[in-house]
């Protein structure tokens, strides 16, 4: 968990470097030659729709995992059926009030 975390952490900072080198890159470009006119505006736009891309489909694919881990692990799966090797082990409190003499 730990691993995916700082993974998703260096994602976030490597798209907004890019988009900051991206934007330093159009204003050198723009400082240097007239002739190479850049529309910064047309710039801003882009980087917005290159990270609304990233965004939709992040989403996409936390909500995709949502779904497959509710669909997995329903009551109603066959495979959910036999108890796992933590349910056979004995709790303490799942005795009956019987059984002790209370």
């Amino acid at each position: 968990m730990k691993t995916l975390i700082a993974i998703s952490i260096i994602t976030l900072v490597a798209l907004a470097l890019v988009s900051q080198l991206h934007f330093a890159h159009a204003q050198l470009a723009q400082q240097t030659s007239a002739k190479q006119y850049i529309n910064l505006r047309a710039e801003v736009w882009n980087e917005f729709f290159r990270m609304t891309t990233a965004a939709f489909t992040v989403g996409a694919i936390v909500s995709g995992t949502m779904i497959w881990l509710v669909w997995r692990f329903r009551e109603s799966n066959p495979k959910n059926k036999a108890p796992t090797k933590w349910e056979h082990l004995d709790d303490p409190t799942a005795g009956s009030y019987e059984e002790e003499g209370h």
